[in-house]
């Protein structure tokens, strides 16, 4: 499977800082859960790739 594989798998996504000082991405999905933590310069990374990607698939054409 890969970034362009469609799949039917329903997910939920919070993000938000732990009493750690961590960030958090939580992910919930059919029954798994997966807690991603990354201190804020990683997070800011994650952000700034996020970013990149919307603005890369605004420019594909359908």
């Amino acid at each position: 499977m890969g970034i362009n594989t469609e799949r039917d798998i329903e997910a939920n996504l919070q993000i938000g800082p732990t009493d750690t000082g961590m960030v958090r991405l939580f992910i919930d999905a059919q029954g798994v859960e997966i807690p991603m933590d990354f201190d804020p310069e990683e997070a800011e990374e994650i952000a700034e790739e996020i970013r990149a990607a919307a603005q890369a698939a605004r420019s594909v054409t359908r």
